[in-house]
């Protein structure tokens, strides 16, 4: 069963919220296939998702930026419909952020794409 949330939502102090996670299978530029892990137990690698909220005690990461976060640190999935657009957020681990870039990286497929 999915929650849908309707309007904006505003992270408490220290959190993260993400949207557009990653998902689907991938393939490097080698040729290796990346196969998805969707609730499996292979096929575990790093995620991209795009940040949607900071906290306002974050200060390594913008609104909008692009963030490599490690295999499962981040929440179940919640169906946010803000008025503009409609998307799965979910809540990152901030350790286990890995690393950031201002744009979209190549070839990663989303849900809401």
């Amino acid at each position: 069963m999915t929650h849908t949330i309707r309007g904006n939502i505003k992270p408490l102090r220290g959190r993260v919220l993400v949207k557009k996670l990653e998902f689907g299978q991938q393939k490097t530029t080698g040729g290796i296939i990346l196969m998805d892990d969707d609730m499996k137990d292979h096929g575990i690698r790093p995620r991209w998702a795009q940040v949607y909220r900071v906290g306002d005690e974050i200060d390594f990461v913008q609104e909008g930026q692009w963030v490599l976060m490690a295999h499962g640190r981040w929440s179940p999935g919640v169906v946010v419909d803000n008025g503009e657009e409609v998307f799965d957020m979910r809540l990152a681990d901030n350790k286990d952020i890995l690393g950031v870039q201002d744009d979209r990286p190549e070839g990663i497929t989303t849900r809401y794409d």
